[in-house]
């Protein structure tokens, strides 16, 4: 059985929708789909079978309301721990509370769970889900069945939506920001399992465009790994100056782990910029709150979540196509200058 349906539907789907499509009567999907007694196992099966793919699920939130359902959205965010991700919910829920949604959260960064762990969470509830799922587009659209998923940062598969950044472009604004001001043992912390020092191939897509651009621009570089912690940074840039001091200038996966770099030179008793000039990305409101202040590649994480809430309205509405040119969009950093580089 194909796990990617070929098409969604222009609206949700109502319960009459699955009654049609099964054959059966209204209370019939009722009692399939709440776990009632009085149908044969074989239509139970078969009727949630049909309401996956047609993408119906029940509203758990519209219960109660005097007037029609209301749309439930789930968000699944990696971790909220993570100051990126707070900011990012932040305009989604505020944004889809405007449209009258309902948001459901799952932090889903705790006890070895995935983004496929999450959306199988929120599949019960909710009509769409939008998310950081880290890989497993493909597996959590099938989840869904036709109801849209708009994945953020990673390769969209069959996802109705999905949302990217263009790295490329970062990549060569914060490399060439370095060049500049004549940094020329440049170092580029990488988000990952650590495997040892100076090492060359960086794990992630950004990792890959800060890469290739220092190696287009011939640039000597080394590969930094630590967890994405600013203590684990912190730790894994220390041991790094230790055998590398002649490093001027490093670019940071993200800003959380920036402000870890920023700790381990302070401790080695190196100025920034002077002796070392540090550049990170995502531009989280952290960066004007460490001494000196983060220059860093930002995304305006407001309009990251206005991007992702109009796009889930065109998906539901049926303005946008699920897997269309306008259901995949991408976005850009902007270089803000501050203290750092």
């Amino acid at each position: 059985m194909s796990h990617s349906p070929p098409a969604y539907p222009a609206k949700r789907a109502t319960i009459l929708d699955v009654a049609a499509a099964a054959g059966v009567s209204r209370q019939t999907v009722t009692r399939a789909m709440n776990g009632m007694p009085g149908i044969k196992e074989s239509t139970r099966q078969r009727v949630q079978q049909l309401a996956q793919e047609l993408g119906y699920t029940p509203s758990r939130f519209a219960k109660g309301l005097v007037q029609g359902a209301r749309t439930s959205v789930g968000l699944a965010i990696p971790d909220l721990t993570n100051p990126y991700f707070p900011a990012f919910a932040s305009s989604v829920v505020e944004l889809a509370t405007l449209r009258g949604w309902h948001v459901v959260v799952d932090d889903y960064g705790h006890g070895g769970r995935s983004g496929l762990d999450a959306v199988e969470h929120l599949a019960p509830q909710v009509d769409a889900v939008i998310g950081y799922l880290g890989g497993y587009a493909q597996q959590a659209q099938s989840a869904l069945g036709r109801r849209p998923l708009i994945v953020l940062d990673e390769t969209p598969g069959d996802a109705a939506g999905s949302i990217n950044f263009d790295y490329d472009h970062a990549a060569k604004l914060a490399v060439d920001q370095l060049v500049k001001s004549n940094r020329r043992n440049i170092a580029y912390l990488e988000a990952g399992s650590p495997t040892g020092l100076g090492g060359q191939s960086p794990g992630t897509v950004r990792g890959k465009a800060v890469a290739g651009r220092l190696q287009d621009l011939g640039m000597s570089w080394s590969l930094i790994v630590a967890e994405e912690t600013a203590d684990a940074a912190r730790a894994a840039v220390a041991r790094f100056l230790r055998e590398y001091p002649e490093t001027d200038g490093i670019l940071a996966f993200n800003d959380l782990m920036a402000a870890g770099v920023l700790k381990a030179l302070s401790a080695a008793g190196r100025t920034v910029p002077g002796d070392c000039a540090v550049i990170g990305m995502d531009g989280i409101p952290l960066g004007v709150l460490v001494t000196p202040q983060l220059s860093t590649m930002a995304l305006d994480l407001r309009e990251v979540g206005r991007a992702a809430v109009e796009l889930l309205d065109g998906l539901l509405s049926g303005s946008v196509i699920p897997g269309s040119e306008a259901s995949r969009l991408t976005l850009r950093h902007r270089l803000i200058h501050r203290e750092t580089a």
